[in-house]
């Protein structure tokens, strides 16, 4: 199964780089495609209930669907998530 997702809070090349390691951790995510510009997440995913934790997951991170509650904890952890994304791209 293929989808899009837009979210939210995604600003940089750092921010791709802590959804995408996170996501791809995710059982039952086969491939993965962030496009900064848009705020849109393409994937491939073996059924709903990964769809699911790829939400939950998301969100958790601090990128939660557009359209969703962005509450100042979920603006937090996104740029918390942003600042690991950069410093584990320069390694």
């Amino acid at each position: 199964m293929e989808t899009s997702i837009i979210i939210q809070n995604l600003k940089c090349g750092g921010c791709a780089n802590t959804i995408k390691k996170n996501l791809l951790e995710v059982n039952g995510v086969s491939s993965l495609k962030i496009d900064v510009d848009s705020s849109e997440i393409e994937l491939s995913y073996d059924n709903e209930q990964t769809l699911v934790n790829v939400k939950e997951k998301l969100k958790n991170l601090g990128y939660p669907e557009d359209g969703e509650a962005n509450s100042l904890g979920s603006k937090a952890k996104s740029y918390v998530s942003c600042a690991i994304g950069k410093m584990s791209a320069k390694e």
